[in-house]
């Protein structure tokens, strides 16, 4: 049945010039990082707090050792490599046919497998910054900062302490002095609101596009799940192993992993 329907986008791509496409944490499990939601997922693991609340702003400003502590060990995936998905939708977007990805994972690999117009809704553990002074730091550093773990993917032992990371640059005000600020990764966490100008640049791609590829996301988590209305285009494509409440709406539904399907798409 899938092999029509593979057909089917295969000619949708086929005919469009101005795609977009939307994706969720089901993009990146191929790549070994867990998705959210699903049984095996990051809100299902056992820790000592629920996931939801760990990777809150009020989370991190009261317990940031604790914080620290889940981020290096099960958010940050350096070792993580692009998958078929990554690697297709790069492949578009060269061949002149992908106009953009909205994506709401934080993990970079769109950008490792090659994208270049990335709007990332929910930003990157790839960035960090001081709070007090600005200063960028990278995923590397603060996993050595924390001294408490690493990749995920590489199932690192749980460690009962972790560091928290203080900017080790000079004082703007008083360069004798060291900083000292603390360093907050540039992801949006609960609590807090999506940039304007990333979901501004994420509308105005979507609302000019001729079709609108949604995969690997249950479109659960709004206010990022929204964001399809404002797409007036031509195709919905729905690409999700499980339903989704958008399904109806869709031209094309395959429940199937995104991967999966966009190996199978030739660039014509």
């Amino acid at each position: 049945m899938n092999g029509n329907k593979i057909e089917e986008l295969q000619e949708i791509i086929d005919e469009s010039s101005h795609i977009v496409f939307f994706g969720g944490a089901g993009v990146s499990t191929e790549s070994g990082i867990p998705d959210f939601r699903s049984t095996g997922g990051l809100y299902r693991q056992q820790w000592n707090y629920p996931p939801e609340q760990i990777i809150s702003h009020s989370f991190f400003e009261n317990n940031p050792k604790d914080f620290f502590r889940f981020y290096t060990q099960k958010m940050i995936a350096l070792d993580a490599k692009p998958n078929a998905a990554h690697l297709k939708l790069a492949e578009l977007e060269k061949a002149g046919k992908l106009l953009s990805v909205v994506t709401q994972n934080i993990d970079g690999l769109h950008q490792k497998a090659g994208s270049k117009n990335v709007w990332e809704l929910h930003g990157s553990v790839l960035r960090n910054y001081c709070q007090k002074c600005g200063a960028s730091y990278t995923a590397d550093e603060i996993i050595k900062m924390c001294g408490c773990g690493g990749s995920l993917t590489n199932q690192p032992g749980i460690h009962a302490t972790c560091n928290i990371p203080y900017c080790n640059h000079k004082d703007v005000k008083d360069t004798s002095k060291i900083c000292n600020g603390i360093i907050k990764p540039d992801v949006v966490l609960y609590e807090e609101g999506l940039n304007d100008h990333i979901v501004n640049g994420a509308v105005k791609d979507i609302a000019r596009a001729d079709t609108l590829i949604v995969g690997g996301t249950s479109l659960v988590v709004y206010p990022a799940a929204g964001l399809i209305n404002y797409f007036h285009g031509k195709n919905i494509v729905l690409i999700n192993k499980s339903e989704t409440n958008a399904d109806t709406r869709a031209n094309l539904v395959i429940h199937d992993s995104i991967g999966k399907v966009l190996e199978q798409i030739k660039i014509n």
